[in-house]
């Protein structure tokens, strides 16, 4: 049988579209401030939302949700007031979020260690109609923003004091662009994983930026490279049954090497 012939693989190729056309497009802004870690630091925070929501028995999504977007807007105050302290205040995002997340998933009752795997590495058969519903709807609201706050984006992650001089709110522009990096990292812990789905957003823009050389082309670039590597690495999943996550991140790394070695031998021929 094919693939497409189980509902819940409908969903799961669904929701692996978006997250792998999404989490470049954010990447990429990360990836010029030179925060690529940042994501999967809001994956550590999004993992203690999860423990709570075993906790208090609320909806894990948007229990991340809120307290990944609070752990975005600390950083961001935090960095705003020293570029050294917030280094450390990451660090600490870091390790709380996923001890936190532990520890609260320990505090629950009834199965949620293996509900936790689940979302530390992604599952097929767990991706709802209501997350395939979440996922567009975020999908679309990032693209509006994109459209209408792109350049500004640029700006900031580009040169925050030239963009600063220009007129552009350098702190809340930032704060956006963290904010957007930890709604990506939650919306798609179903389908990737939170330990996993901030390489996504990474490895693909990093592949890119092998064969690419402006910010528009790389960005073009990463988001083919994560549609491919979320679809095929999920074919993968299926196939050898085991958890997305780890088959879709392996194959954007594959795609890494590829164009980092045909970089390589191009600027040798020439």
């Amino acid at each position: 049988m094919s693939p497409l012939d189980y509902d819940f693989m409908q969903r799961a190729l669904l929701a692996a579209i978006i997250v792998g056309a999404l989490a470049p497009m954010i990447g990429v802004f990360l990836v010029q401030r030179r925060l690529a870690l940042l994501g999967d630091g809001m994956g550590h925070v999004a993992l203690t939302g999860v423990g709570l929501a075993f906790l208090l028995g609320t909806q894990p999504i948007a229990t991340a949700l809120i307290v990944a977007i609070a752990g975005a807007a600390f950083v961001e105050i935090i960095r705003a007031k020293s570029r050294a302290v917030g280094d450390v205040a990451l660090a600490l995002v870091f390790y709380g979020g996923i001890a936190g997340g532990v520890l609260l998933a320990s505090l629950a009752s009834g199965s949620s260690s293996t509900a936790l795997n689940q979302y530390l590495f992604g599952s097929l058969a767990t991706v709802t109609a209501g997350d395939v519903v979440a996922l567009v709807t975020v999908a679309v609201v990032v693209g509006v923003l994109l459209v209408l706050l792109g350049r500004k984006m640029f700006a900031v992650s580009l040169d925050p004091d030239l963009a600063q001089v220009q007129g552009i709110r350098v702190q809340w522009i930032s704060l956006l662009i963290s904010v957007l990096a930890s709604v990506v990292v939650v919306i798609g812990m179903r389908t990737v994983g939170l330990l996993l789905v901030a390489a996504i957003m990474v490895v693909p823009v990093a592949a890119a930026q092998q064969v690419s050389r402006s910010f528009a082309s790389t960005a073009a670039v990463a988001v083919a490279v994560g549609l491919v590597s979320a679809i095929v690495g999920l074919l993968q999943a299926f196939y050898l049954n085991v958890p997305s996550g780890p088959t879709i991140v392996i194959t954007a790394l594959a795609a890494y090497v590829l164009a980092a070695i045909g970089s390589r031998v191009i600027g040798a021929r020439t």
